[in-house]
């Protein structure tokens, strides 16, 4: 199956953080990818996920607006939007 691919936008990229705005239309994903740093999460709107996970397992998780949280460096999965409207959302990597 494929999805639209959602937006990336570089907002910040120094000796420090790199700070990326991710924006998913309905059924928009990532694409598979594995995180080389530590990050932190920041829900700009209501977020209904679906992570594919590299086992074949499929998680969905609805974020409220506003949360925030971290995850460590070697995460692999695809996200998706599962829900009917824009997600959003601001990811800052730690250097």
């Amino acid at each position: 199956m494929t999805r639209p691919a959602a937006t990336a936008e570089m907002l910040i990229d120094d000796a420090r953080v790199r700070v990326t705005r991710f924006d998913f239309e309905p059924g928009a994903e990532t694409g598979w990818h594995r995180h080389g740093m530590d990050y932190v999460i920041t829900t700009l709107t209501e977020c209904q996920m679906v992570l594919e996970l590299p086992d074949g397992e499929t998680n969905e998780v609805l974020i409220p607006a506003g949360t925030v949280y971290r995850r460590d460096e070697g995460v692999e999965h695809n996200v998706i939007n599962g829900g009917t409207a824009v997600m959003s959302f601001v990811e800052t990597e730690l250097k």
